[in-house]
């Protein structure tokens, strides 16, 4: 199937309203059963997971496993930015005129990504990017690039569309359009922006520091908090996780950050792993 027709056909399909049904049956215990094939058909790696496949009551928890101690060694050093995730890079660099690399001649604007946030967007303007993709063979917990205080979050509502190379490849501004929450943190490299972006088929994210957030809400509007008193995260620290489909995006002010020279999209990364330098 082209991406023309798949993109005609996605766009007829109700994805949030879909995704949502296919969450709560994922989170039964009736879904228990499709994890050995869920396993099978996207070849986990089942050593690396925290406990037996048995152990797990249903595909939604074992999706969201968590892996063995010490598996995703952490880079040292304060002034080191490691991987929030596993994954492959998607894209990275400078943003320029206030937009952001999807694909190949495909932008969206930092502005859009940030829920209208015209003022929140212009702190970024020159800063640096960087976009990763979890597929569903990957570990699916999200952690904290550098230490930080979170100072506040962004809740977006929108669509659904997949994450995947084609949803990239075919929807123009598809993180600045699917569901997203975007959580702040003040670092040592100044204020840096985690955006986790929702995909097709539940579609949730969920965050450790406030129960109440997260995505793929029926009826969700628009919420914007500041954080006065919010908790403060150790460098990899867990902060939060995807429930199905999920893509990463930071965004780091101009001049805070120099990403190393060794990435390259479809470079894969692994939690921990050091990608960066703060330059502050």
């Amino acid at each position: 199937m082209n991406d023309r027709l798949q993109l005609i056909l996605m766009n007829l399909i109700p994805k949030n309203t879909i995704s949502r049904m296919v969450g709560k049956f994922a989170a039964s215990g009736f879904s228990r059963m499709f994890i050995p094939l869920y396993a099978r058909k996207f070849n986990i790696n089942l050593d690396e997971a925290e406990h037996p496949l048995e152990e797990y009551p249903s595909l939604v928890q074992f999706f969201v496993r968590r892996l063995k101690p010490h598996l995703r060694p952490l880079a040292e050093g304060d002034d080191v930015v490691v991987s929030p995730v596993d994954g492959k890079v998607s894209q990275y660099g400078l943003i320029d005129g206030g937009r952001v690399v999807q694909a190949k001649g495909v932008t969206y604007t930092v502005e859009e990504l940030l829920g209208g946030d015209k003022e929140r967007a212009k702190r970024y303007e020159g800063g640096t990017f960087i976009t990763v993709y979890l597929s569903p063979t990957d570990y699916h917990r999200i952690h904290t690039p550098l230490a930080g205080k979170v100072t506040g979050y962004t809740y977006v509502p929108g669509t659904l569309f997949p994450v995947n190379p084609f949803g990239v490849r075919a929807v123009a501004g598809l993180f600045a359009k699917n569901e997203r929450l975007i959580t702040y943190f003040d670092t040592t490299a100044g204020e840096v922006a985690l955006v986790k972006v929702g995909a097709t088929i539940v579609g949730s994210v969920k965050v450790l520091y406030d129960v109440k957030a997260g995505t793929n809400i029926r009826g969700g509007r628009l919420e914007k908090k500041s954080v006065t008193d919010g908790p403060c995260y150790a460098k990899g620290e867990e902060v939060g996780r995807f429930e199905f489909g999920s893509t990463i995006i930071l965004l780091f002010e101009p001049g805070a950050v120099e990403l190393n020279g060794d990435l390259h999209p479809e470079r894969r990364v692994l939690l921990g792993e050091a990608i960066g330098n703060v330059l502050r």
